[in-house]
């Protein structure tokens, strides 16, 4: 049984690729004192509305652009790169909307972390409320869960359950789960803060509490 993390303060890289609402959902936890963490830098494969968030809370944010390199693991080499010169020792992915390479993995091995809206393994990559309602599950949620080289399926740490009602869309479903997904993500950081989470093979072990 491997610790993902010691207790202590985490060092938060976030990754995001648009409006970065879950990124100020775990900035709002840290500045009331309920996430131990501090975010050290915001990456987005785009110029995104994110990376202005991040600036004006005085966070370092990088546009690196895909594009600029001849493939994933050169991209991802100078991601790994900035990363560590400004001192973050743990991935957020919050709607980044690419799928991590090896280089990105190997780099924080078991320290990268993502959040999909949906109750994984059901409906995994894009569109996933799309995907519940179409399907006609009475349940759906969120997952947060470790990164791994497949799809949408790293070892699970916390999930959150959302009804699916009759008359519910896509743009529904999406906007009560996004709901959760702002409570519950900051809460499975502040439990790897904590020092609690383990993972053994694919299974995710929260451990109590110590008085």
């Amino acid at each position: 049984m491997i610790r993902i993390m010691e207790p202590g303060k985490l060092a938060l890289a976030v990754m995001a690729s648009g409006r970065g609402s879950n990124f100020d959902a775990i900035c709002a936890a840290i500045d009331r004192n309920e996430l131990n963490a501090q975010v050290k830098i915001v990456v987005s494969d785009k110029e995104a509305p994110v990376l202005d968030k991040a600036r004006q809370r005085g966070i370092p944010a990088l546009h690196i652009d895909p594009s600029e390199y001849k493939n994933k693991s050169d991209y991802e080499k100078v991601i790994i790169e900035k990363i560590r010169e400004h001192g973050a020792g743990l991935v957020v992915l919050a709607g980044y909307m690419r799928l991590v390479g090896t280089e990105l993995l190997h780099g924080f091995k078991m320290r990268v972390i993502n959040i999909h809206p949906a109750l994984l393994p059901s409906f995994t990559g894009l569109h996933a409320q799309k995907q519940a309602v179409d399907y006609g599950v009475r349940y759906s949620g969120c997952t947060v869960h470790l990164v791994d080289e497949g799809m949408d399926t790293g070892p699970i740490i916390l999930q959150k359950m959302v009804p699916v009602y009759q008359e519910d869309d896509e743009e529904s479903l999406s906007e009560r789960i996004l709901v959760e997904e702002h409570d519950t993500y900051w809460r499975a950081l502040q439990l790897i803060a904590e020092g609690r989470v383990y993972v053994e093979g694919r299974k995710v072990f929260i451990k109590e509490e110590i008085a």
